[in-house]
């Protein structure tokens, strides 16, 4: 499989998804530590949809990394639980 990032551009990647990685479960945690107190269904869907969007930015960044699939099938795993993780956010904000 050739890489066609430079290795400037794969350090950085590795940078924001690091961030991504940290704030997106900090959010995810304290939003399920909310619901835990609360027993709010909603704030149990933000929860999930920070937690799926945090595990897409992840498992993108570990299949470039660790399986060496191209950029465009880990991009395309992003997007896809991105989508779903963005849609229980809009579940969440309609839930009572």
């Amino acid at each position: 499989m050739v890489h066609t990032a430079s290795p400037t551009i794969a350090t950085f990647i590795i940078i924001v998804k690091t961030g991504i990685l940290v704030l997106g479960g900090l959010i995810t945690y304290f939003s399920f530590k909310a619901y835990r107190n609360t027993g709010s269904p909603a704030l149990r869907a933000l929860a999930l949809g920070f937690g799926v969007i945090t595990t897409g930015a992840l498992l993108a960044g570990a299949s470039d990394v660790l399986l060496s699939v191209d950029l465009a099938t880990g991009v395309l795993i992003d997007s896809i639980l991105t989508f779903i993780g963005f849609a229980v956010i809009t579940y969440s904000l309609y839930v009572e």
